[in-house]
């Protein structure tokens, strides 16, 4: 986490912020403000969430803030103890273990099932966009975090465009629940290597090309050693700290 990521151990103002007027409708998007917060890392683990802090920096009242920790809490991002409030919760290595080898096994069925069932005229050209795009981001020398956050969106679009593919409510449940640890989360690349990244990109390519060629083990295999392979990238760098 750099000191550009945070401020006083809160996301930075946002560029349009919400007035009080307006905290009541904008609840959904302050649940997912600092929701993302979370998974970015922008605050420590074990620190304690400041009502008053928060909504004086997102200029919105206490009452729309103290329901988005509740909601973050029922999640599992946060941890909620009476008469102290809100910290953010710190997982165990094998906790982290655990959730990236249930989305192994998820996304892997989820890569199957789109094999089996063949790939939708939009679904296509969105996984051929996704790849394209993240081509061309890796191809270029622009600013690690800026290369980081974009390349975070042509991750999330590839997997979120593979579950629609599966058409798996309960497959798209059970990633959902895995990447509510901040860790496991697609979003958030962690570590960010530009090469490890490269790897990473490789695999969605060969990921896709099972998928379009009808091949259903092929498709779950790729998808399973790609998420395990990012599981022990993200471990070594946990461990490194």
């Amino acid at each position: 986490m750099t000191v550009e990521q945070r401020e006083n151990g809160i996301p930075k103002r946002p560029a349009a912020p919400v007035s009080e007027a307006k905290a009541a409708t904008h609840s959904g998007w302050l649940v997912e403000h600092l929701r993302q917060g979370l998974l970015d890392g922008k605050f420590d683990y074990g620190s304690r969430l400041n009502e008053v802090h928060l909504s004086e920096e997102l200029k919105v009242s206490r009452t729309p803030v103290r329901a988005a920790l509740q909601v973050l809490a029922g999640e599992g991002l946060l941890r909620h103890t009476p008469n102290k409030g809100f910290t953010v919760r710190e997982f165990s290595v094998s906790e982290i273990i655990d959730a990236y080898e249930m989305r192994a096994l998820a996304e892997g069925l989820a890569a199957r099932l789109a094999a089996e069932r063949g790939l939708s005229d939009d679904i296509r050209h969105t996984l051929e966009r996704t790849l394209a795009d993240g081509d061309a981001l890796l191809a270029k020398r622009s600013a690690k975090e800026a290369q980081r956050a974009a390349y975070a969106a042509v991750n999330t679009a590839f997997h979120a465009a593979i579950f629609d593919a599966a058409g798996s409510d309960l497959v798209q449940d059970v990633v959902r629940l895995c990447q509510r640890m901040p860790q496991a989360s697609t979003h958030n690349v962690m570590a960010f290597e530009l090469d490890d990244v490269r790897t990473r990109h490789a695999a969605h390519h060969r990921i896709y090309e099972a998928i379009l060629a009808r091949e259903p083990r092929e498709a779950e295999q790729q998808m399973r050693q790609h998420v395990l392979s990012v599981k022990l990238s993200m471990i070594r760098t946990l461990r490194s700290r």
